[in-house]
């Protein structure tokens, strides 16, 4: 039986962040905070290289203190690792007549995104092998795989220094060209429109990270010709963009603890404006599902554990909505999704969750 070694700590002192005053007032509190001066790394400001070397002397000393654990570490790492299945393949979904996966191999870092055309049993098209783009770099994050509605083009986001402003890229699936369509400092997720030509995204605070704005790209142009669609005036609002699941609509979300709203846009006209689903109301929570007649809105309006109701397509205010599911004091609803032929709805009740199943 091996004994436990005796660990000797070097004799050296932890570097110390140098103290620069500053005041910071918040809500009419003024808070000292001697050490403000690091944004500088994010702001790229006078003191940025100066944030860089002290954390080059936290990591020497992290070094220092750990030396004698580096067998310790190398054997925790290779036990972790042999506990990963590390040749494996996610679940395919379906969607405009492929089957989409992603699927790793052993000895790899990363993973292959794939499809197969009309049945599992097809030829595999390898869309984007992410150990090949991640040669070279010591970080790189992969996202927001879109495939755009005529299923030529694939747009994907890219994080290489682990601060998730994601770089959304384009590539055509037929040739393998990556276009010169770089949109960077986003969320990372990229919405086609139903002409193959125009992308939706949610652009970030460079400084606090915030989504502020959803944006409007049109494939070829200059990104700093893109138009914002939406800007959120609250920060404590988190939004995001996305499609229904039917492929008509472009909907914005913007959400707060206590209060949603949401606006809608025809995919097929991506040009045109948005409109307000219905207008934010203090302390009304809800989220819409678009079915092929009908909108079906999931929300708390005068209804604690939430109900479903729905309303005609080209009349979604407030007055317009119409009992689906009524709400029951016992039973809290958390979500709907929507299937050929059916709905499922995630249910809680007596404390256990449960999925009902409508036709």
């Amino acid at each position: 039986m091996q004994q436990n070694k005796k660990i000797v700590w070097p004799n050296v002192m932890a570097p110390m962040a140098a103290v620069y005053p500053h005041v910071r007032n918040i809500h009419d509190d003024a808070v000292r905070d001697d050490y403000y001066w690091m944004i500088d790394y994010f702001k790229k400001g006078e003191k940025a290289q100066e944030v860089i070397d002290y954390l080059e002397k936290e990591n020497d000393y992290t070094s220092l203190m750990l030396q004698d654990t580096v067998d310790l570490q190398e054997d925790l790492f290779h036990e972790l690792k042999s506990r990963i299945k590390e040749k494996d393949e996610s679940v395919p979904y379906f969607k405009n007549g492929y089957y989409y996966y992603s699927r790793t191999e052993e000895g790899k870092q990363y993973f292959k995104f794939c499809r197969k055309k009309g049945t599992l049993e097809g030829e595999e098209e390898v869309l984007l092998d992410v150990d090949q783009l991640a040669q070279g770099h010591a970080y790189y994050t992969a996202k927001g795989f879109s495939v755009s509605p005529d299923n030529r083009l694939l747009a994907f986001s890219v994080d290489t220094v682990s601060r998730r402003e994601y770089t959304i890229f384009i590539k055509n699936i037929e040739t393998g060209e990556i276009y010169h369509d770089q949109i960077k400092n986003t969320e990372g997720a990229a919405i086609w429109g139903n002409d193959n030509l125009t992308l939706f995204y949610t652009a970030k605070n460079p400084i606090t990270l915030l989504s502020e704005r959803i944006m409007r790209h049109t494939l070829g142009s200059d990104t700093k010709a893109d138009v914002a669609v939406y800007e959120e005036k609250d920060n404590t609002n988190y939004i995001a963009v996305g499609k229904s699941k039917n492929g008509k609509y472009i909907i914005i979300n913007s959400e707060g603890t206590l209060s949603s709203e949401i606006w809608i846009l025809n995919a097929d006209l991506p040009q045109s404006e948005f409109r307000v689903f219905q207008p934010r109301i203090h302390n009304v929570l809800y989220s819409v599902i678009a079915l092929d007649d009908r909108f079906l809105i999931l929300t708390n309006d005068e209804a604690i554990n939430f109900q479903i109701m729905q309303c005609p397509l080209d009349r979604t205010e407030r007055g317009n909505w119409q009992t689906f599911i009524d709400h029951r004091p016992d039973v809290l609803v958390s979500d709907i999704k929507e299937f050929k032929g059916f709905l499922a709805i995630a249910e809680r009740k007596n404390g256990l969750t449960q999925l009902a199943i409508y036709n």
